[in-house]
């Protein structure tokens, strides 16, 4: 149940966003940045999960805000080299077919009834859509809810996530 969708990912009706980071990312552009301001205590969380924890590209970790909202970050990308304030490194098509694998573990433990996502690791990750598009409907065509890929972003426009 896989829909591509025109809008504002941030407006989704969907229970949970998921999205590609490196480890120790300071999510200061793109979907990171947006949902960094929307939510400044999930990137505190994020900063102490990364610092406590040392994830390993290819795993995720999920954040639950107050108004129930999930955000599912894979780690789809290098982390920036010696833990700098430099650019993370590039997303690679392994790192997301291990996190979208982690992906479904987390969606099928946590219950989670509908997802989004971004046009996952193309953006600041680098990777080409064509890429990344047959992974995504190959891992997760098979879960049993709505998905929902925001192909395009519009700003301030909630997307049709009716499903036919």
């Amino acid at each position: 149940m896989i829909k591509e969708v025109t809008g504002d990912i941030l407006l989704t009706k969907a229970q949970a966003i998921a999205h590609g980071v490196a480890p120790n990312d300071h999510f200061s552009s793109g979907l990171a940045l947006s949902l960094r301001e929307l939510y400044p205590a999930m990137h505190q969380d994020f900063r102490h999960f990364c610092h406590s924890n040392s994830p390993k590209v290819g795993t995720s970790w999920l954040w639950g805000s107050a108004d129930g909202k999930r955000i599912i970050n894979l780690f789809t990308q290098e982390p920036a080299p010696n833990h700098s304030h430099a650019h993370p490194g590039k997303a690679t098509v392994a790192n997301v077919n291990h996190a979208l694998r982690d992906l479904c573990h987390v969606v099928e433990k946590e219950k989670i009834k509908s997802l989004a996502l971004p046009k996952l690791a193309t953006g600041v990750g680098g990777l080409d859509w064509d890429d990344v598009k047959p992974l995504i409907a190959r891992h997760l065509s098979d879960l049993g809810i709505p998905i929902f890929i925001y192909t395009t972003f519009h700003k301030g426009l909630q997307a049709n996530e009716e499903l036919v």
